[in-house]
């Protein structure tokens, strides 16, 4: 089974370009680009990474969203909806990475689940 670990954090951001280079000078972070994302990478030296999602609908400032490393996304989207969690989003494939899903716990905190395509590589 796997273990339960934050593996990816996104960071909500108003203009992706601007917040990598806050963040790149503040904290020193490795900034990648992925326009064909709207979506940046931010990784910093030995901890796990994230991104810059960009603000709209689904995404709002304040929310930050953790990603929970999961093998069964289905399964525990399932579990956490009988313990009263909201699902916001069904397991989706993110190409080329892996896949995810999203739920809102009973308090109302978005939360994300997260399979690699890669599992001994990273994310």
């Amino acid at each position: 089974m796997t273990k339960r670990n934050i593996v990816h954090i996104e960071i909500p951001s108003a203009d992706l370009e601007k917040s990598g280079k806050f963040y790149h000078a503040l904290f020193g972070w490795k900034i990648t680009s992925m326009p064909e994302y709207n979506y940046a990478l931010w990784e910093p030296a030995d901890a796990p990474g994230g991104g810059f999602n960009p603000l709209g609908e689904d995404t709002k400032i304040g929310e930050v969203l953790i990603h929970v490393n999961s093998d069964d996304i289905e399964g525990d989207l399932k579990r956490a909806a009988s313990l009263g969690a909201t699902i916001l989003k069904p397991k989706t494939e993110i190409p080329n990475w892996g896949w995810f899903g999203i739920f809102r716990d009973p308090t109302g905190n978005p939360i994300a689940l997260y399979t690699s395509k890669n599992p001994d590589g990273g994310a």
